[in-house]
């Protein structure tokens, strides 16, 4: 008989490609991983995996067994789902991937209401853009995970997914409270919006080169005709929102991601640059009463 276990790391170097990536992935040798392998072709009785010189790959019986093992796989966890939902109180671990912003305003805030009602569950939480999220959920490493991206066009439909709608979040300008910077209307005005053409003189904050936001703020200045003059890189959202409250530069972030604890103001753009943000589960996952559970409270506590 298959042993699901043994299933698993087939699917999982189906998904990542190598031996030593899934070793890495779940905390095993890469001899460890090769030798469950071995043993799984054994008991399927065929040859799964062909050297190709340090490499392997699937062999045309490995890549069926694989497809497979992701439909066993997935009818297990929902008969394990089944028997879960037996017991009167929700129990068990589930694991969500989310980008900062929704992460403090949303699933936070859902974590502390789930501990009062389902104290029996237990949700393990993960930071990440939605392009690390997704691939992700897909490969089972979390059951629930926020998608949202700015310049993404749709996401092609997926029929092992479940979306459901949460917010819609914008772009917006970040300055200080009292300030008026170049190209900026004044605190009070009757059009409290920007063109960001208008702000090429402006003093800009944005997060270290690379981040997801930062890519983002520095792609839509260069299109709006300027390059911004940069006089801070930040780790986090709330060091960019200080720099800012100090009057030492503006900043662009999701309306999401500014906290209402520091002394600034917000204006919108004009031309809005707006994404509609998703809780997205696995069809499989979502057949365990505590994953439903969590995506409850997480569409509750949406503003």
């Amino acid at each position: 008989m298959l042993d699901p276990r043994r299933l698993h790391l087939l699917r999982r170097l189906h998904q990542l490609g190598t031996v030593r990536a899934v070793a890495d992935l779940l905390h095993m040798s890469p001899s460890s991983v090769s030798q469950q392998l071995a043993t799984l072709e054994r008991e399927a009785g065929a040859h799964l995996l062909e050297r190709t010189g340090r490499r392997v790959r699937l062999t045309p019986v490995g890549l069926e067994l694989a497809r497979h093992a992701t439909e066993i796989l997935d009818h297990i966890e929902s008969v394990e789902a089944e028997i879960a939902g037996l017991h009167s109180e929700p129990t068990g671990t589930v694991r969500v991937a989310a980008f900062t912003s929704v992460l403090h305003t949303i699933l936070i805030p859902a974590v502390r209401s789930l501990r009062s009602t389902h104290p029996r569950i237990a949700v393990v939480l993960t930071e990440a853009e939605p392009s690390e999220a997704l691939p992700a959920l897909r490969r089972g490493e979390v059951d629930l995970a926020v998608s949202g991206d700015f310049e993404d066009s749709p996401e092609p439909s997926d029929p092992d997914l479940v979306r459901t709608p949460l917010t819609r979040d914008d772009v917006v300008l970040v300055v200080a409270e009292d300030a008026t910077p170049p190209g900026m209307p004044a605190p009070g005005g009757a059009h409290d919006t920007v063109h960001l053409a208008d702000l090429a003189d402006a003093t800009w904050a944005f997060e270290k080169p690379g981040a997801h936001l930062a890519d983002l703020a520095e792609r839509l200045c260069l299109r709006a005709g300027f390059r911004p003059r940069i006089a801070a890189r930040c780790m986090s959202h709330g060091s960019l929102l200080r720099y800012v409250e100090a009057g030492l530069a503006v900043t662009l972030l999701p309306r999401l991601a500014v906290d209402s604890r520091y002394a600034v103001r917000i204006l919108p753009f004009r031309d809005p640059l707006e994404r509609d943000i998703h809780l997205v589960g696995r069809r499989a996952a979502m057949s365990r009463v505590a994953v439903r559970e969590v995506a409850h409270a997480i569409t509750r506590v949406t503003p």
